[in-house]
């Protein structure tokens, strides 16, 4: 059964089984296990902040989310997987006004993130940070 968004514990549950699912992939999976490597409680705590910050306005979250990825050697299939993952497992657990809200913001980011990363590349500059 489909759920809300309403707080932590469901920001926690679409953190989980988005990474579940990223962990899993042939393209992301092993990308995303090299740079994290044993860190995953690390990392996955750092997402529950960032998304609680983003979605519920609880300010737990510090820094710079594109800093990490700038350097990564990542494209426009990986962003298009990081994304097709999120949708689904938004669309398979969640229904709502938060759960579009994350699927908006979840789009933006991704093209963000491709366009500044294209940025830095094409300028063989590094970002700050």
């Amino acid at each position: 059964m489909k759920k809300e968004i309403g707080g932590p514990e469901e920001i926690r549950e679409l953190v989980d089984l988005f990474y579940g699912k990223v962990r899993k992939d042939d393209l992301l999976g092993p990308l995303f296990d090299e740079r994290i490597g044993e860190e995953w409680d690390l990392h996955l705590d750092k997402m529950y902040r960032f998304w609680q910050t983003v979605l519920l306005q609880e300010h737990s979250y510090l820094g710079s989310p594109f800093t990490p990825h700038a350097s990564m050697p990542i494209g426009e299939a990986h962003f298009r997987r990081w994304l097709l993952l999120f949708e689904q497992t938004l669309e398979e657990n969640f229904t709502g006004e938060k759960a579009e809200e994350a699927r908006w913001r979840a789009a933006k980011m991704a093209e963000m993130f491709q366009l500044k990363i294209a940025h830095y590349r094409d300028h063989s500059i590094h970002p700050i940070g």
